[in-house]
This record gives C-alpha cells, sequence and structure tokens, in this order.
C-alpha cells in the first residue's frame, strides 16, 4: 500500500529502529526506496558487541496522514498483527487523534526525520491550520534518553498520585522504576484502586520471569494483578477517576521510561476516560487474577529464578 501511495505521487517517509529490525531483510527495505518511499532506519548499529546504541531504541509508533489525521499506540507493523500468535490473538491499543494534536505527532516524527536524516522540515504544507476537534484535552508527550528529564514517567508517576478512586494499567512488561513502584505501592496502600493487567503468556520470556517478581510486592501493598488469557497482551493504556487516560508506545518499564525514545498521548476528558475504562474492564473478564495466598504457594525454585532474572531488570 505505501508503494502504491508513492507511485501515485505521495510523500512517504519510513523511520524504522535498525536493532528492532535486525530480521526483516534488505531487500524489504531496498523494494521501498526503489518505489520512491523515502526509508531511513533509527541508529543504524553495524558491530553490537563494540556500542552502547544497541540500548537506545526507537519505539515509537506514529503515523501522520496529509498533517491533519494521526495515529499513536502500541501497534507495530508486523503479520504478527493480523495473525496473532501460536497461543492466541495478539490484543493491542492503538487511537486515531484529529484536530490540533495531531501537530504534536508531526513534531515528533519530523525531529525523529531530522535526527535520521539531517533535514529540518519545517513547511507550514506539514502543519495545516485546523479548528480544534472534539472536546478531549490532548497532550502528545515524548521521552528520550537525551534529554534531562523522564517525562513520560514523571508524568505517569505523577498521575498516580495525583488517582482518588482508581488508575489501571495495561502493559505487556511491568520492570518498574523504584520511583514508579514505590508510586503504585503508596496509592494503593492509601485505598486507591490499582489494577495491573499483564500477559499470562509474554513473547520474551526473560522479561516476563523479572516481571512476575515484582508481582509480590505489589500484591502485599493491595495492588490487584491480572493475567490476560486470551493471548498477547501488548496493550500500553492507562486510565484514572474518569477523567485521565493515556495510550502509547511506552511499557511500564525501565527500558520505556529510561532508553527508548517513546510517545504518549495524555488524554483529559470524560467520556475518553469512560471508553478507554471499559476497553480495560472488557479485557479484565479475559482474565484470571492473581491472590497473594496463591502466589505465595509458587515452588521456591520458580521464586529463586525470578529473583536471579530481576537482577537484570534495567537491561531487559
Amino acid at each position: 500500500m505505501l508503494i502504491d501511495k508513492a507511485k501515485q505521487g505521495v510523500e512517504v517517509r519510513v523511520i524504522y529502529d535498525d536493532v528492532g529490525c535486525w530480521h526483516v531483510p534488505n531487500r524489504f527495505f531496498d523494494e521501498m526506496r526503489n518505489a520512491g518511499i523515502e526509508v531511513r532506519s533509527f541508529l543504524k548499529v553495524r558491530f553490537p558487541l563494540f556500542t552502547s546504541r544497541v540500548n537506545y531504541r526507537n519505539h515509537r509508533k506514529i503515523v501522520v496522514i496529509d498533517g491533519n489525521v494521526g495515529f499513536v499506540g502500541g501497534m507495530n507493523i508486523a503479520v504478527r498483527y493480523l495473525k496473532g500468535v501460536s497461543w492466541g490473538m495478539w490484543r493491542d491499543t492503538h487511537i486515531r487523534l484529529y484536530g490540533r494534536a495531531v501537530h504534536g505527532l508531526q513534531t515528533a516524527f519530523l525531529l525523529d526525520w531530522y535526527f535520521v536524516d539531517r533535514t529540518l522540515i519545517t513547511s507550514s504544507k506539514y502543519f495545516p491550520k485546523m479548528d480544534s476537534c472534539g472536546e478531549t484535552l490532548a497532550q502528545v508527550v515524548t521521552s528520550d534518553p537525551i534529554g534531562p528529564w523522564e517525562e513520560i514517567m514523571q508524568g505517569l508517576i505523577s498521575a498516580i498520585a495525583d488517582a482518588k478512586r482508581y488508575f489501571y494499567i495495561q502493559t505487556p512488561y511491568f520492570l518498574p522504576t523504584e520511583s514508579a513502584l514505590m508510586a503504585m505501592q503508596t496509592a494503593a496502600l492509601a485505598g486507591v484502586d490499582i489494577r495491573l493487567m499483564l500477559p499470562l503468556r509474554a513473547d520474551n520470556r526473560l522479561t516476563h520471569l523479572a516481571s512476575c517478581a515484582y508481582i509480590h510486592g505489589i500484591l502485599k501493598a493491595g495492588v490487584k494483578v491480572y493475567f490476560y488469557k486470551s493471548g498477547f497482551l501488548h496493550s500500553k493504556l492507562m486510565v484514572s477517576d474518569d477523567l485521565f487516560s493515556t495510550i502509547g508506545s511506552t511499557n511500564f518499564d525501565f527500558r520505556s521510561f529510561e532508553q527508548n525514545f517513546e510517545v504518549n498521548t495524555f488524554m483529559y476528558n470524560h467520556d475518553t476516560a469512560l471508553e478507554i475504562k471499559t476497553i480495560f474492564l472488557s479485557d479484565q473478564r479475559e482474565c484470571t487474577q492473581v491472590y497473594l495466598k496463591n502466589w505465595e504457594k509458587r515452588s521456591w525454585k520458580h521464586k529463586a529464578l525470578e529473583s536471579v532474572v530481576k537482577l537484570m531488570a534495567p537491561l531487559l
């Protein structure tokens, strides 16, 4: 489809993460380039053992069309999104944006384009004038390992601390920083309904084991934990108090918070929050809830393995 649009004269630009696409053959991208698509890799790594670049991934998922429609969320472009995995569907969440918030996505993409191509694109045609659209206040928030702040993590910690009734989290990987973990536990101990939804079976065994190593501590604090069993849960969705919600590329883990280039949309609207809350509660019906007394009965070998893998959490 991208090739077809390029042949029709549409400007098509693609940025892909080099490390994330190591298994994609070069001829795949060459076919796109030969059709007129501008394709750039992000932080190309030629010798993985001799560089720190392998740690810094562009994990953003951004699509901008004609400067007035945008898509953002957890979805990559891959066959598994259509066919699922061997143990079920690939469950993800993406949103379509209209209105001025699209300019935030466009800015994020064009800054990344400058990073990979050294071409600064600022023409007004990429930022068409538009009126406000809908009633949802939306912030496009980016974070990266370059700046002095971890904007997305800090925003989420602030949102958890501000929660009065509930805060629901969907994430495929749960390897929280100390400050994010403390925010969850503190809110749960204060009586806020904190719910965490993880996949029962993940696409990476080590990461899943490390995620499980944190569950005992949050269960003791009163956090409710659910394992999604209908496939692989890749959704990065959070909602709180029928007011705040966020969807984007950020997992609840060290890598997303501190090392990756990420993007989320923070939204402030009652109806939007209720819609996203409904999605969470619908997925919850496909889950098994974890209870502390049952979790503590697991074999010591399983617990020991999780504890060992947890030591590598910042690297996973």
